[in-house]
């Protein structure tokens, strides 16, 4: 039965999220963001830990390239090394890449190509501008120093500057711990990102919104087993809240530790197709025959072979059990990503509706 109250508390978080900013990883909004799902999470009832990680974060300077008598904004590839604040110049090369390309062995190959000074990627999105690629090798900066800019230059550029400094900062994951009552059962952990490039409404929004109305109906109904719930910064760096949460729960990520739900990106984007992923046949069905039972049944199932893309990359690759959800965005990574054209809520709705309800039953 559809909650009457559903839809005004989406646009409301929503709303909310899009107003705080730009969302990179231990910056000022990354931390608006902690500080309000905090208290959201803590107004339905829930004991709230906020467990902190630290890092090197990237602060560019100065970022542009030279060409045809020009000067182009861009903004580093952030597991690149910087060019020092004189740049460098030529051979320079130019590639026209989308924000997916970062998941594909040729990238990482062209990244390391020892013939070429620096690298300029030409933004290549469904829709036009910044459309950045995440830093999957954020700790260990490999290959030229390599900037991002928004189309593809008219002319072969003859200079390029890349210049950022670090500086240590924190970030942090919000968690909730809701204990259940029968210790045989393996936990299960509700995870999302919260952390982008820009404000990205729609590709973190339905994420958040879907765990927010897990949450509520764990408190409403308080499960068999215990689940842990985990909203965590660093996703477009090399997942560092995802390394940092399993830090503190060692062995989590294997085929005998918990249960894991993901709320990946793009749940509930405009003209979006949602997808389900996973390797476990039963976590598939159960939450295909949820979503479909709210109103909203996925788009596709992808091959129980296919490796995710997102956190639960890494719990495949160890060998864990996990069901993920994730859809297509034409603003993927893109500043335009905003409230509330880049949004469909009464899809996010129906989708969290039914991803709640699965994992109510699966945890009891």
């Amino acid at each position: 039965m559809r909650d009457p109250t559903s839809s005004a508390r989406a646009v409301s978080w929503l709303q909310s999220w899009d107003s705080q900013g730009i969302h990179r990883t231990g910056t000022a909004g990354d931390q608006a963001g902690a500080d309000w799902l905090a208290r959201e999470a803590a107004s339905l009832g829930a004991s709230v830990t906020i467990e902190p990680f630290s890092l090197s974060r990237i602060d560019p300077v100065s970022c542009w390239i030279e060409s045809d008598g020009g000067r182009i904004e861009g903004v580093p590839v952030f597991d690149s090394p910087s060019t020092g604040p004189d740049g460098i110049s030529g051979p320079l090369a130019i590639v026209p890449l989308s924000p997916w390309a970062v998941y594909t062995p040729d990238y990482h190959a062209m990244r390391r190509a020892s013939d070429q000074s620096g690298l300029v990627i030409a933004c290549q999105g469904p829709e036009p501008g910044l459309s950045l690629l995440n830093a999957e090798r954020f700790r260990e900066p490999y290959g030229c120093p390599a900037i991002h800019v928004a189309e593809m230059p008219r002319a072969e550029p003859t200079r390029m500057v890349s210049y950022y400094r670090r500086s240590r900062a924190e970030a942090c994951n919000v968690v909730v711990t809701i204990p259940g009552h029968d210790p045989s059962r393996r936990p299960v952990v509700v995870m999302t990102p919260r952390s982008s490039w820009w404000q990205s409404t729609s590709e973190r929004g339905g994420g958040l919104v879907c765990w927010l109305e897990t949450l509520r109906a764990l408190i409403a109904v308080p499960p068999a087993g215990d689940v842990v719930m985990t909203c965590n910064s660093g996703h477009e760096l090399g997942h560092l809240g995802l390394d940092a949460f399993l830090d503190r729960r060692p062995g989590w990520d294997r085929a005998d530790g918990a249960i894991w739900v993901h709320y990946g990106a793009n749940i509930g984007a405009s003209a979006g197709q949602l997808s389900i992923q996973s390797s476990d046949g039963p976590l598939r069905q159960a939450m295909r025959r949820a979503l479909i039972a709210f109103g909203q049944p996925p788009g596709t199932m992808t091959p129980a072979t296919m490796v995710p893309n997102g956190e639960t990359r890494d719990i495949h690759r160890a060998g864990g059990r996990y069901v993920t959800l994730v859809g297509t965005n034409r603003l993927f990574h893109l500043p335009q990503d905003r409230w509330p054209l880049a949004v469909d809520v009464p899809a996010i709705e129906r989708i969290a509706a039914g991803a709640a309800a699965m994992v109510r039953a699966l945890a009891g």
